[in-house]
Parts: structure tokens; C-alpha cells; sequence
């Protein structure tokens, strides 16, 4: 993904991001979710998406498929291990246990926190 987001603060502890005609609410104080659990989320979801076409493009139905992420702190504080458990029906096919697992592997975000990339933060007057 390549663009623009616009960050906005509409009161208190929320945190807006808006891109592609969406918006994506945080609040650090539960009216939604914080930022990180949506960095979170977005692990779970991107392996999923993985997931999901892996099985459409089998012909395998997706009803009784989930992820079920863990996620532990390191010993800095922090994330040390991320866990994606695929769970799956007793009538999955088993040769497809370990394809789905690099299907899943796949996913955009993991690999970008994997290679991370250059951030730079500045100040502009507009």
C-alpha cells in the first residue's frame, strides 16, 4: 500500500486515520480500539486474508477455519513472539496442513515488520 493517511485528533484520547474513504477510529481510553491492538489486529487479519483465499481457491468452506492469535512480551518489554494458530475442521484436507501455513506466512505485514522500513518524522508549517 502506497499513499496518504491524514491523522486527525477529534477530542480527548482519540486518534483518527482516514485514507481511501475510510476511517479508522483509536482511543487509549475504550471508546475504540487502541492504536496497538489495531497494529495487532492487523497481523491476525492480513494472515487470514492469506488463509481465507487459500481455502476459497480449494473449494474448502471457511465456516469452521480460524486464527487464533497469542501474542507474548520479550524480555525488553514489548512483542517476543507472535503465535498464529490455524485451527481447522476434522474434515480438512491433511495434505494441505502445511500449505496453509505458508499461505498464511505470506501476509504483507509480517513481512514488512520482518524487513522494517525506513521511517522520518518532520514538522511542516501550512
Amino acid at each position: 500500500m502506497s499513499g496518504e493517511m491524514v491523522i486527525t485528533f477529534p477530542e480527548g484520547n482519540k486518534v483518527d486515520a482516514h485514507f481511501g474513504g475510510f476511517t479508522v477510529n483509536t482511543d487509549q481510553d475504550g471508546s475504540a480500539p487502541p492504536p496497538f491492538a489495531l497494529f495487532l489486529a492487523s497481523i491476525g487479519t492480513c494472515a487470514g486474508i492469506y488463509v481465507s483465499s487459500f481455502c476459497r481457491n480449494r473449494g474448502i468452506p471457511v465456516d469452521n477455519v480460524k486464527i487464533v492469535q497469542r501474542v507474548s512480551s520479550g524480555p525488553m518489554g514489548g512483542i517476543g513472539k507472535v503465535e498464529l494458530e490455524i485451527q481447522v475442521p476434522p474434515d480438512f484436507p491433511e495434505k494441505y496442513h502445511q500449505a496453509i501455513i505458508r499461505a498464511a506466512d505470506e501476509c504483507a505485514v509480517k513481512r514488512t515488520i520482518q524487513n522494517p522500513p525506513d521511517f522520518e518524522v518532520k514538522t511542516v508549517v501550512v
